[in-house]
């Protein structure tokens, strides 16, 4: 019984401590220097180049129709012309994402 006490105050105390981070906002009108612009998008092409790799595996061995992956990879060529629209910093804009709570 003490061990599950604990375990719930631990829980409590770990779950208020997040919470800050979870709902904090991310500063207005950040904007990056043009050496971070040219790493951010260097580090994003890579991984959505390793992305779209996977994609055309899962294609190759019958996961995904060409057509599916055509729209995956499409879909993350349109994430990373955003990013640099936006100059490399998310906009994690929360009315566009819809998660069931």
């Amino acid at each position: 019984m003490r061990k599950l006490m604990l375990g719930l105050v631990v829980a409590a105390l770990l779950t208020i401590g997040v919470m800050p981070v979870v709902g904090a906002e991310e500063p207005a009108d950040v904007k990056l220097t043009e050496e971070q612009k040219t790493e951010m998008a260097g580090l994003h092409k890579e991984l959505f180049d390793q992305k779209k790799e996977i994609i055309t595996k899962y294609v190759e061995y019958g996961v995904f129709t060409e057509e599916k992956g055509q729209k995956i990879i499409s879909h993350i060529d349109k994430h990373y012309n955003k990013l640099e629209e936006n100059g490399f910093v998310p906009k994690w804009d929360k009315k566009h994402h819809h998660h069931k709570e």
